[in-house]
Formats: C-alpha cells, sequence, structure tokens
C-alpha cells in the first residue's frame, strides 16, 4: 500500500492587500507553497480607518493575531451622523457585542493591519515590483507573466488585485473569445462617487479631548444639498481617521474611469471643494488633512459590482477582484478576509493537486462565498444612499433609521449578522464566547483524521464533540428572540 503523501498545490497569489496576505498565512499553516506577487515597488500601506467585525476575529484568535490586532485598535461604541451644521440626526449602537458574541466591532488604522499581516509573512514570500502581464494554464498546471519579463509556474493562480484586476482581465479576456464569459462580466464596474482617506499624525489631545477617550468617536457629516460627506473616526495614537465622500458628476466619472492614478493638482482641487466642512471633534475637515503627509493620502474611487465568473479550471478571484462595495457599510476588506479563509478552507479539503481536484475546490469555494457576498454588495449599496443620498426619500430613510430604530432592533439585527462566523477548519477551533449560542463551522473530518495520526486523538474527539454540541445548540439561532 502507497503512503506517499500527496504533493501539495503550489498557489500562486497575485497582490499583496489583506486579502492576499491572510490566504498566505493560512496557507503557511497548512504547509502549502505560496508566493505573492505584488505590483507596487515597495509595500507602502494606504487607507483610513478599518473596523473589524465580531464574525472575522475567531480567525485572528486562531491565527494567535487578536492580541495584537486589538492593541493598535479601539472598541465601535457608536456612529454618530450630523447634519451639516453639526445639528444630530441619529446614532447607531455598534458597540457592546461582547457580553453576547463574545468580541467587540473594533476601529483602528487600516495600514496597522496590514503592517501586522506583512510582519507575519515570512521573508521571501512577498515579491515586489511584479505587475502581471498575463495568465495562463493548462491540465499540467498554471503561469502568470510580469513587466520585468519573470514568469512563475504553480498550480492555482489567486487574483487578489483589487477592482481592476490583471488576473481578472486576462480570464475574461480569453473566456469572451471563447464564448464562455456571462454577459454581466462584460459590462462595467458601476462608478458614482470618489472618496480621499488618509490618517493623520499624531493630534494634540488638549485641542481634540475626544482622543483621551479609550473607545473610537465615529461621525459622519452629511452635507446639505452638496454632492460630499466626511466620516471621521479616532483610533489610537492620538490620531484622526478621515474619508470624504464626493458624487461624481457624469463628466467626472468619464474623465476618471478605469484610471486609478491621482495626480497632486487633482488632490488639491479635491480638498479645495470640501475644506470648509466642519467635523463635530471641533474645527474643519481641512484640519485634518493639513495633518497628514500628502503621500498618505488616498483617492479611492467607489464602484460597486458582483462578477458572476469567480473561478475557472486553476484560477480564482478573492475580494474587490470578485466583488466590489461601497466602504458605507465597511464590508468591503472584511468580505475580502473571509474569501481567503473560505479559499484557504477548500484548497486544504484536497486529496491531491490534480485539475479535476483544484477544479471542485475552487467551485466549492465560489459556491459557499458567493450568496453572502451578494448580500453584502447589495447591503453597502443601501448603506451608502443612507449616508451619502440627497433626494427626500434618502433623507427620509436616514431619520427612520437613525432616528427612530428601536435600540432593541438594532441588537437584534447586528447579533443575527454575527451568526456567520468562519473559522479555519485545519487549526483547533476557538472557545465558545459570550452568551449566544454562535454555530461553529462544520468540523473537517480530514483535520480530525490528521490529528489522530499525531496521537492527538483523544484531546481532539474532546474538541470535536464541544464543536458538535455547540452546533445543536445553536440550531434554533434564526428564531431566538434576544
Amino acid at each position: 500500500m502507497d503512503n506517499t503523501e500527496p504533493t501539495p498545490p503550489r498557489v500562486l497569489i497575485v497582490g499583496a492587500g489583506l486579502g492576499g496576505l491572510m490566504l498566505g498565512l493560512l496557507l503557511e499553516k497548512i504547509g502549502i507553497p505560496y508566493d505573492i506577487f505584488e505590483r507596487a515597488p515597495i509595500l507602502k500601506p494606504y487607507g483610513a480607518a478599518m473596523g473589524l467585525v465580531p464574525n472575522i476575529m475567531p480567525v485572528f484568535e486562531q491565527l494567535g493575531l487578536l492580541e495584537e490586532i486589538l492593541k493598535v485598535s479601539f472598541p465601535a461604541v457608536t456612529m454618530d451622523i450630523y447634519r451639516e451644521d453639526l445639528r444630530i440626526i441619529g446614532s447607531l449602537d455598534i458597540g457592546g457585542s461582547s457580553e453576547l458574541i463574545g468580541y467587540d466591532s473594533i476601529v483602528f488604522s487600516r495600514p496597522d493591519l496590514h503592517r501586522l499581516l506583512v510582519s507575519k509573512t515570512p521573508p521571501g514570500r512577498i515579491h515586489l515590483g511584479k505587475r502581471v502581464l498575463s495568465v495562463g494554464q493548462s491540465e499540467h498546471g498554471a503561469l502568470i507573466r510580469c513587466a520585468d519579463g519573470s514568469v512563475h509556474q504553480g498550480d492555482i493562480v489567486v487574483g487578489a488585485d483589487g477592482a481592476y484586476s490583471a488576473v481578472r482581465q486576462n480570464l475574461y479576456d480569453r473566456l469572451e473569445k471563447e464564448g464562455k464569459l456571462p454577459r454581466k462580466d462584460t459590462e462595467s464596474l458601476s462608478l458614482g462617487y470618489t472618496c480621499l482617506v488618509g490618517t493623520s499624525q499624531p493630534m494634540d489631545p488638549e485641542k481634540y479631548p475626544v482622543l483621551k477617550d479609550p473607545f473610537s468617536h465615529f461621525g459622519v457629516v452629511i452635507a446639505d444639498g452638496k454632492p460630499h460627506s466626511s466620516t471621521i473616526l479616532t483610533v489610537p495614537g492620538n490620531r484622526i481617521c478621515f474619508g470624504i465622500v464626493i458624487q461624481l458628476t457624469p463628466e467626472e466619472k468619464e474623465a476618471v474611469f478605469r484610471n486609478s492614478e491621482w495626480g497632486p493638482e487633482s488632490l488639491d482641487n479635491t480638498i479645495a471643494k470640501i475644506q470648509d466642512h466642519p467635523i463635530p471633534f471641533g474645527g474643519t475637515i481641512h484640519d485634518i488633512i493639513r495633518a497628514t503627509p500628502k503621500d498618505v493620502i488616498t483617492n479611492v474611487y467607489l464602484e460597486e459590482k458582483i462578477f458572476e465568473t469567480w473561478t475557472y479550471k486553476r484560477i480564482a478571484l478573492l475580494g474587490d477582484a470578485c466583488h466590489k462595495m461601497l466602504p458605507s457599510a465597511g464590508q468591503g476588506a472584511v468580505n475580502a478576509l473571509y474569501d481567503a479563509v473560505a479559499l484557504a478552507n477548500c484548497i486544504y479539503e484536497m486529496n491531491d493537486n490534480s485539475q479535476s481536484q483544484i477544479e471542485a475546490a475552487l467551485k466549492d469555494y465560489k459556491r459557499q462565498r458567493y450568496p453572502l457576498a451578494k448580500m453584502q454588495v447589495e447591503g453597502s449599496a443601501m448603506a451608502g444612499k443612507l449616508l451619502y443620498g440627497q433626494t427626500w426619500i434618502e433623507k427620509f430613510g436616514r431619520k427612520m433609521v437613525f432616528s427612530w430604530m428601536p435600540n432593541w432592533l438594532e441588537k437584534t439585527t447586528l447579533t443575527r449578522a454575527a451568526a456567520y462566523q468562519p473559522q479555519a477548519v485545519f487549526l483547533p477551533f476557538t472557545k465558545k464566547r459570550g452568551r449566544l449560542n454562535i454555530k461553529p463551522p462544520k468540523p473537517s473530518k480530514k483535520y480530525l483524521e490528521e490529528q489522530r495520526r499525531k496521537g492527538a486523538a483523544e484531546g481532539i474527539e474532546t474538541e470535536m464533540n464541544e464543536v458538535n454540541d455547540r452546533r445543536a445548540a445553536s440550531e434554533d439561532l434564526d428564531t431566538h428572540t434576544i
């Protein structure tokens, strides 16, 4: 009998963003070889505030990163919505979930998470200056060709390279020529807004007393009759993150279509439009922008679309490459992390690295993630109308949600959303936290067998019994009144 272990697949990850880095860390835990190819010549994290909801926290705990991310985070308590004159429209209670769910929602500067994930990636795994020109695949493997002339071979290619993914474009071009691309996937992303984001240098707590609090102050100011709004949050280190959303005119949409590079002149023109926008912490948004180095202020185009084709044979897409969401619900980056967990789990469950096994694993990845991602894209679009909309219907909806929604309904809605808590099936599951019986993922038979072979049968049996008990206890979650 042949007891030789099958050769693991080599995974080529295109894009060193949060989703690509998380996938790499998970594959590292499985022992699957991988490389990450980043087009930028240097890794310079951009962005402003980011939040993590309780759903993804178990994965950080499994990876031993929970305490480290909490060190650079503040708990989120409320989101306060203001008119331009800073009269309050309403508040949304987003805190206090740890008693029920086991984790609080947290807020931090996005570059801090990026730096953390990079620091945990082994040396030599990330390759910079690797702009992908083409992607190829056959029955025997897959490869990428880069602008520097290098060619890299593997078994699976993962496009985690953003909304204008080179991997997706290469794949779609080929599928369209073969008549295999759905019509919806030939349509452009829907572009309606642009957003200026950044994180300030440390500010003076005496000037901004909100910086003294051990939780995040989260405010959204909606301009009256003007095509812009601003979001500001406090994060550790006496810093303030900002995001200014500007609705584009048809002419502006045409000018920026498929152009992700902004020059200094465009930046200055945009700042001039909103510099007098007041903020609830005191002063104007321009005060915060002036305290932010220009080289870390980023323009982000706010497109939205969910693509139908996520995988084809040995190629898979992840994050913004397959589902681009508006940031209004704060779900874009989190969903890229969900994708990474689901894809890593599916690759782990493969029996060998044959094309049939790879195709089946990638199809299962889409099957698991597509319905949830579609729901998040739609939810983010609705949240965008609530936060940025200027029609009377949108203003009425904003008033209804942020002023009249009862607190118990807010809590129930947020807790229901927490019922989806993915975990890496190839690592020990986290222990139960909080009072609510959140249903853990289905245990992996492969992981159970591996632990038995390692002589850990008794411990793993106990762990799996606990997991199954928790799954059984959580069956009535959908009808349970909180």
